[in-house]
C-alpha cells in the first residue's frame, strides 16, 4: 500500500506539472469546443445516452473546461447538475445547476450550487483528472471522491462515467489500486476512448 501511494504521489506530481503547462488559452479554448462537439456526436445517440441528468463540474485550476459543453446540454433541456463535496472520505451529490443563478464557494473553492438547489442522481458523470491511460483509468487528486462516488452511484443505478481530459494529459500506466473506478469512456480534444459496451 505504502508503494502504491507513493507511486500515486510521483505520478500526481509529474500529471500536474505536464496539465499546467498546458497555458496557451486558444488550446484550452479548441479542447472545451472540441470536447463538447465529440460527445455530441458520439455520446448523445440512441444505444448511449438518450436521457437523464448529466454531472459536470466547475474547473478548477488547470482542469478542462466542460461549460462549453453543459451549457449546450442546459439549452435542449437536459437537466445538468455540479458536484457539492462534503467531507473528506465521502462520495459527492449533485445539485441542479441554472446558470442565471450565483454559486456558492464550496470545499476548496470550487463554485457549486447552493443549497436551495435540488438535489439530482446523475446518469452520466464528467469526471476531471490529472491524467489517464488506455485501460480506463485516471489518476486523481488523492482524496477519493470521484472513486467513492461511482461506487455509490453504480450501487443505485447504471451510470455512464466519462473522463474529460487533454490529449496531453495520458501516461502510459496510471498506477491503480483495487478501489479505483475505471472509467467507461475518456474524451480528449484527438480522440475517444470507450472501454464498455
Amino acid at each position: 500500500m505504502t508503494d502504491l501511494r507513493a507511486a500515486k504521489d510521483a505520478a500526481r506530481a509529474q500529471a500536474r506539472a505536464r496539465r499546467d503547462s498546458l497555458s496557451d488559452d486558444r488550446l484550452r479554448a479548441f479542447a472545451a469546443d472540441a470536447l463538447r462537439d465529440r460527445f455530441l456526436e458520439e455520446l448523445v445517440r440512441p444505444g448511449v445516452i438518450t436521457e437523464g441528468p448529466v454531472a459536470g463540474y466547475w474547473p478548477l485550476g488547470s482542469e478542462l473546461d466542460v461549460r462549453p459543453l453543459l451549457l449546450h446540454l442546459k439549452t435542449e433541456e437536459r437537466s445538468i447538475a455540479l458536484p457539492v463535496s462534503g467531507p473528506r472520505g465521502q462520495a459527492l451529490t449533485f445539485r441542479d445547476w441554472d446558470p442565471a443563478l450565483p454559486l456558492a464557494a464550496g470545499r476548496y473553492g470550487i463554485r457549486e450550487p447552493g443549497a436551495d438547489r435540488p438535489e439530482v442522481v446523475p446518469a452520466v458523470l464528467l469526471v476531471p483528472m490529472l491524467a489517464f491511460d488506455r485501460s480506463g483509468h485516471r489518476l486523481g487528486y488523492g482524496a477519493g471522491y470521484y472513486d467513492r462516488t461511482l461506487d455509490a452511484l453504480r450501487a443505485i443505478r447504471p451510470v455512464l462515467a466519462v473522463g474529460m481530459a487533454f490529449a496531453a494529459q495520458e501516461m502510459d500506466a496510471v498506477p491503480c489500486g483495487a478501489h479505483d473506478e475505471r472509467l467507461d469512456w475518456i474524451l480528449t480534444e484527438r480522440e475517444t476512448l470507450r472501454f464498455t459496451q
